[in-house]
Parts: structure tokens; sequence; C-alpha cells
């Protein structure tokens, strides 16, 4: 009994104690911080990366912001929840010239499926190993991401939500962004 109570308890320290990101801080990035570069699909299964996002093109960047959120897992009901909430929501997005890019640790396939089913018009990041995450600081546990959102803006986390409600956060998320 002693040795199942000390391995659930090593289980939960090493589960509940600070990511170490590769840059050698630990925790979620800080705002002010630079936004780590990754790549994600777009719908149409072409490639595109964070930073051809924010990158300027004749001295005017294409988009003001771009809302980089972690989710635990494709066809769940908070994640789906919270993606069809920026879908609906993603005409407010692209008025504002904010663009989005969803991060989990599943499958280009289960992404495809996903965006598939659910008609989401912005790219997904499939983490698989979890590098991406750990590059922002963000947990993983039995391979699923925490649900934490990031809004980036000139290349620097602008931002940090580290605890969403998937029903109102593309409003929240959308306010933050259109804020100078």
């Amino acid at each position: 009994m002693k040795k199942i109570f000390f391995c659930a308890a090593l289980v939960a320290l090493a589960c509940n104690g600070p990511v170490k990101r590769p840059d050698g801080g630990e925790g979620l990035l800080p705002v002010g911080a630079i936004a780590p570069d990754f790549q994600a699909t777009t719908k149409a299964g072409e490639p595109v990366k964070l930073s051809a996002m924010l990158a300027s093109q004749d001295g005017a960047s294409p988009l003001r912001a771009v809302v980089v959120y972690f989710y635990p897992k494709d066809e769940t009901p908070g994640c789906t929840k919270e993606a069809c909430a920026f879908r609906d929501a993603w005409t407010k997005f692209t008025d504002q010239h904010v663009g989005l890019v969803g991060v989990s640790r599943d499958t280009e396939e289960s992404h495809r499926e996903f965006v598939k089913k659910h008609a989401l018009p912005f790219p997904l990041a499939a983490d698989e190993d979890g590098k991406i995450a750990q590059s922002y600081g963000v947990r993983s546990t039995l391979g699923m991401s925490e649900r934490v959102s990031f809004l980036v803006k000139d290349g620097k986390i602008a931002k940090v939500w580290p605890k969403v409600d998937p029903a109102i956060h593309a409003d929240e998320v959308l306010a933050a962004a259109a804020a100078p």
C-alpha cells in the first residue's frame, strides 16, 4: 500500500511541476517572451509557420496578432466547444486581422478529420511529441496538453490565458487581440 501511494505521489509531483522549456526557463512563457516558431497545417493541407503568419510584407504585417491555443484532444466535448466557438467568431477575427492556430498532441490525420467534421477555418498543429507545448511551457499529461492560450503580437507573447473556459474564450481572446 505504501509503495502504491509513493508511486502516485511521484506521478502527481511530475505532472504538477512547472515545465522546463528549451530556452532554460520554467512554466508558461511570460508576457514579453519571444513566441517559439512552429508549423501547422491549413484546412487545404498546406503547411504554415507562425512566423510566416506574422511576417511583414512591404512593411505591413498581414495579421495584427495570432492566437496560439493549446487544447487536450480532438473531438472531446470541451475541445470541440472551444474550436467551434472560434469557428463561429472567425469573421470577427479576420475583420480584426487576427489569426488563430490550434495545437494538440493529436496526429495530422486526427486534425484533418476534426477540421472537416466541424468546418474549422484555421490551421491546427500536430504536436505528437509535445515539443511545441514544451517550448511554450504548457504541461502535458497522459499525452494531452493543458488548455492554455497565448496572444502573439510582433512575435512576442502579449497575453496568456492559463485557465480557459471554452464557452467564452473566443470572445475574451478577440477583445484582447483588438486592444492596442
